[in-house]
């Protein structure tokens, strides 16, 4: 015997047959911890979408009206989430990553009637024993964020202060880096990041109060971009699309009696008219995304015993139980829950889709598709003129089914099946009318104006709009700026001055008002103060700055305007996004339009113009003066500092000569070179404002006046609007020579 392993041979009859040797029986032994926590961290976070589901949901229970995800490599390189949620307290930062620690519960009996997202404390821990985390937080109050890095549920140093936006950003680097062959696995899959945008997606149409978006890492645009909004109808099709809303019922279920089981269930299910090669089944429970096998079966039982059997079927489900009914602790990665009297439930939301699309399913709406040709057969479109009209000069209803009899025939080849639209016609198709519209209701809501105030205001620019200024604004070509208030337009044959400053000014105004109450907010890196905006504004205002008697009242004025806007804060945040908390400082700002901020230098005079300006005792004035401040605000006006690529490059160079004629010494030749580069930076920062203006005027101000804006009339003779040339004028000019 060599070894455990080894056999004896016993010779019976010339045949050696082996018997194996009794082994020891293996030692029990208690694995190390780091064994454990990896273990565990493996079921946690089987894949780069585990990580931000959890990340995600930790967002929620912080109360986030804004999640920005960001991913590199499928999630396995980078995975960025950013909210704009509570933060985390600055003493909570050693343990944060260890397991089980959480806010969520702290005893047992906390967990039967559970209401937050996350309650383990194992989903943060377990990323830093598969991953390297780096957290970046700020909580309200703190002049300062902190920004920690951890390992293996650890704190690798202290945290370090640090610029933070209000709110949480988690970011995970290399993960699964010390799990080769489920990182090798990972590698190889190319559907990661579409699970991720899928998931984002389940949690944009159920949380309707907060904003989503994820892109991966260096893309200019967002794979998924959800705004707040008031309907769950506009939700789905921000994200799925207009051709999945239109065809969608609403369905509630409810149960009250206490006999059996209580709960309430409303939601979307597709029509007879909807047709997909997939189920998708969207499922939140007490708003925890879940899956449930039995209850997405139970449906497509019923759809497949009502509908064609190539159809499969959209569901969106919200179902709302008691919390002591509800056992979430059953899944490692929380895709499951059990809840009582599940069968009961199941078969009454069942009998209820059954019902709903039997009642459905006597009426099918067939969408239309036209075809534009560019030649006809003189045949064809004979026969079709002889076969519309009637004797009585009334065209007939009823199509005529045509069949192919003979392939020499030009009447059976394929045009002539087609019906042909009149050459005049230049109607656009459906298909680009549903696109428009739907980029419009996504940008654009239009159960914005709640109050009669803004509707009246809406329905004043839609009536003041000019139609010819308006064909001109719809169908132009930007051709460049011509100076710094001025950009030529090209409609047609005619080629216009159009000023800018004008333009942006109404376009903003419009979209307050039409966007009323419905904004993303800009979120200051530090609140800014009202009493020094408002003398910053009086200052440059002011004819003598330095005067006592100047200083003393305008520290009057803006003791008065800070407490007007204290009073006011909770209507600017509710209806214009403008968040002034009670020591009179504002943190944040609305978004106007998407991809373009504001020139922040202007605050000062913003906030000087809604303490002055707005008439607060009226309620449309009130809101048409706070529209056209922030209109006048977000205007696309010249950047404060001189344009370095003209004349105002003067201004860039006089101190540089100033000091150097002055240069006598060593010191001062330092002092000089010094003062130089300070100039350079200015005018490169000049540079990069200029051209970040002209960017924005391109793809930011003329898309958005092509969709959104009505040109008042007063434009056509304020000067917004000047022909300066057109293509016959010149022809005439040219023949002439």
């Amino acid at each position: 015997m060599e070894n455990e392993e080894s056999i004896i041979e016993v010779e019976m009859e010339d045949e050696a047959i082996p018997v194996p040797i009794a082994k020891e029986p293996p030692k029990i032994q208690r694995l190390e911890e780091c064994v454990v926590n990896r273990i565990a961290a493996g079921e946690v976070i089987q894949r780069p979408v585990s990580a931000v589901k959890e990340l995600i949901e930790n967002s929620l229970d912080a109360d986030s009206t804004s999640i920005c995800v960001v991913v590199k490599d499928g999630g396995l390189k980078l995975i960025q989430v950013s909210d704009d949620g509570h933060g985390i307290r600055y003493e909570d930062l050693p343990i944060l990553c260890e397991r089980y620690t959480t806010s969520k519960l702290s005893k047992f009996e906390d967990l039967q009637s559970i209401r937050s997202m996350g309650f383990r404390g194992e989903a943060l821990a377990s990323m830093t024993y598969v991953g390297h985390v780096t957290v970046t937080t700020i909580t309200m109050g703190q002049l300062h964020g902190y920004r920690a890095t951890y390992r293996d549920g650890l704190m690798v140093d202290e945290p370090k202060a640090c610029a933070a936006v209000k709110g949480t950003q988690i970011m995970i680097e290399n993960l699964f880096y010390n799990m080769a062959a489920r990182r090798k696995t990972l590698q190889n899959s190319a559907d990661d990041y579409p699970k991720i945008v899928d998931i984002i997606s389940r949690f944009g149409i159920h949380h309707t109060h907060v904003s989503f978006s994820c892109r991966k890492h260096g893309a200019g645009r967002a794979d998924v971009h959800t705004i707040a909004t008031s309907s769950r109808l506009d939700a789905i099709r921000s994200v799925y699309g207009a051709s999945v809303a239109r065809n969608l019922m609403n369905i509630e279920v409810s149960d009250t009696g206490p006999l059996i089981s209580v709960f309430k269930m409303d939601g979307f299910i597709s029509n007879s008219n909807y047709i997909a090669k997939k189920t998708t089944m969207v499922l939140f429970i007490n708003d925890r995304l879940i899956d449930c096998g039995a209850l997405k079966r139970a449906i497509e039982i019923v759809y497949t015993a009502t509908l064609p059997k190539a159809s499969k079927p959209f569901i969106y489900m919200s179902i709302i139980l008691p919390p002591e009914h509800v056992d979430v602790n059953i899944h490692p990665t929380k895709r499951e829950v059990s809840f009582l009297n599940q069968e009961f439930i199941i078969e009454k939301i069942q009998s209820v889709v059954g019902s709903k699309l039997r009642s459905s399913n006597e009426s099918r709406t067939f969408q239309e598709q036209t075809m534009d040709l560019s030649s006809s057969s003189p045949m064809a479109t004979s026969k079709d003129s002889t076969k519309e009209s009637s004797p009585s000069g009334i065209k007939s209803q009823k199509v005529p089914h045509m069949v192919r009899t003979d392939t020499l025939d030009p009447s059976g080849r394929l045009h002539a099946y087609m019906q042909m639209k009149p050459p005049g016609n230049s109607e656009r198709g459906p298909c680009f009318s549903s696109v428009r519209s739907s980029i419009r209701q996504r940008r654009n809501p239009s159960d914005t104006a709640d109050l009669t105030s803004i509707q009246e205001l809406v329905n004043e620019i839609d009536n003041d709009c000019h139609p010819g200024l308006l064909d001109i604004v719809r169908n132009c070509t930007y051709t460049g700026m011509a100076d710094e208030i001025f950009a030529l337009l090209q409609h047609n044959t005619h080629l216009y001055l159009v000023n800018v400053i004008n333009l942006s000014k109404e376009l903003m105004y419009q979209q307050v008002l039409r966007r009323f109450a419905h904004f993303n907010a800009i979120q200051l890196s530090e609140p800014a103060s009202l009493p020094e905006l408002v003398m910053l504004a009086l200052k440059e205002e002011g004819t003598d700055p330095e005067g006592n008697e100047s200083k003393e009242l305008r520290g009057k004025i803006a003791e008065m305007n800070t407490e007007l806007l204290k009073q006011k804060a909770g209507m600017l945040e509710e209806y214009f996004s403008i968040h002034i908390d009670s020591n009179g400082n504002m943190s944040s700002l609305p978004v106007i339009l998407d991809q373009y901020t504001p020139d922040m230098d202007r605050i000062p005079e913003f906030i000087l113009c809604l303490g002055n300006d707005v008439d607060w005792e009226d309620e449309k004035i009130c809101f048409q003066t706070i529209a056209a401040a922030l209109g006048n605000f977000y205007a696309m006006h010249p950047p404060l500092l001189p344009n370095p690529s003209g004349d105002g490059l003067k201004f860039y160079r006089k101190r540089v000569l100033s000091s150097g004629s002055e240069v006598t010494s060593i010191d001062n030749i330092e002092n000089d070179t010094t003062e130089a580069e300070f100039e350079e930076e200015l005018r490169l920062e000049a540079e990069n404002a200029w051209a970040q203006r002209e960017w924005s005027i391109q793809h930011v101000l003329f898309p958005s006046l092509r969709l959104f804006f009505k040109p008042p009339t007063s434009m056509v003779t304020n000067g917004t609007f000047v022909q300066v040339a057109s293509l016959e004028k010149l022809y005439r000019i040219f023949e002439r020579c």
